[in-house]
């Protein structure tokens, strides 16, 4: 039986019992893969073509396009974020389910023991999903509220040669994040950048901003002449100026940072941003049914693909995840 999500009465939540008894085994869970990925019939992913033989005896490979031009075999992971992997349908299913229902994500050390996968695939897999949850940018019509945050640790509780390496005062060493928030439609854009000037400050503004559209920042100087705009002054202790203030988009950052203390302890700069796009899209999508937001990721993961070797580059890591 359906239940009401917390907090939103006019969504339907589904139980973990409710999810297991719906999706009990792989051929259930890709069952519903299916019917997501191709609603009008089985496509062929090289040539689109409906022309295509089903139920072929093949271990890895079911369908086969029966275009002379193509005549390639394919499965359900084909051309989507789960291409590759040898986890099971009902794993990636169950894992969508808890990233859609843990408002402040969920770990990799959590997948792995409720998944019973190790824990280098769970992370992988963790990040693959995130990979479906980056959104087509948008324009919001206003008014819009616009703010920048910082991650990484306090200069304090670095060693004595890693603080020497850092120069400056505030954000210095830490990797900075610039966000907009709409207050009519409350959708959120956010991204990772590698400085906050003017230029980039003002250019993501703008690139997520409808023309005309308010626009509400604190004080700093980056946003100065910046159209149709208006800030409040919170060194000197304003927060709130008639309808300008901030409040919307910061405490979207006070959701990511609780996740980022309380959930993962740690965010590298190098994955910060799949983890932003995260917490973004799950943003935008509260107001969905759990199903449908499980439908929204899995819809995001066609035509991409993150491989592992390209998620541990550089960072020293070795190839051979499950995921």
């Amino acid at each position: 039986m359906k239940h009401k999500a917390p907090g939103k009465s006019d969504r339907e939540g589904l139980s973990l019992i409710e999810i297991m008894k719906r999706f009990p085994d792989d051929e259930s869970a890709e069952a519903w893969f299916i019917e997501r990925r191709w609603p009008n019939g089985i496509a062929c992913p090289h040539s689109g073509s409906l022309n295509v033989q089903t139920g072929a005896k093949h271990k890895r490979m079911p369908f086969r396009c029966r275009e002379k031009a193509c005549a390639k075999r394919f499965s359900t992971k084909i051309g989507t974020v789960v291409e590759g992997s040898k986890l099971g349908f009902q794993v990636w299913l169950l894992a969508t389910y808890l990233l859609s229902t843990s408002l402040k994500s969920v770990s990799s050390i959590k997948l792995h023991r409720d998944l019973g996968i190790n824990q280098r695939s769970a992370w992988f897999l963790a990040h693959r999903l995130r990979t479906s949850l980056s959104e087509k940018n948008s324009t919001f019509p206003g008014p819009v509220k616009a703010d920048e945050t910082y991650f990484g640790g306090k200069r304090k509780n670095m060693s004595k040669s890693k603080r020497s390496e850092q120069t400056g005062r505030g954000p210095s060493g830490k990797t900075a994040v610039v966000g907009v928030k709409d207050r009519g439609t409350k959708r959120v854009r956010a991204r990772v950048v590698e400085t906050t000037g003017r230029d980039t400050l003002q250019g993501f503004v703008r690139e997520h901003a409808d023309d005309g559209a308010q626009i509400y920042t604190d004080e700093a100087l980056a946003y100065k002449r910046l159209p149709n705009h208006e800030s409040v002054s919170h060194s000197t202790g304003e927060y709130v100026k008639d309808m300008a203030h901030t409040n919307g988009i910061e405490s979207f950052w006070s959701m990511l940072k609780r996740a980022h203390k309380g959930t993962f302890h740690k965010l590298s700069p190098k994955h910060l941003d799949r983890y932003v796009q995260e917490f973004t899209a799950r943003h935008n999508l509260r107001e969905e049914n759990t199903i449908d937001i499980m439908a929204a990721i899995l819809d995001g993961g066609v035509g991409k693909r993150l491989r592992y070797a390209d998620l541990i580059a550089d960072n020293g890591l070795t190839s051979g995840a499950q995921a």
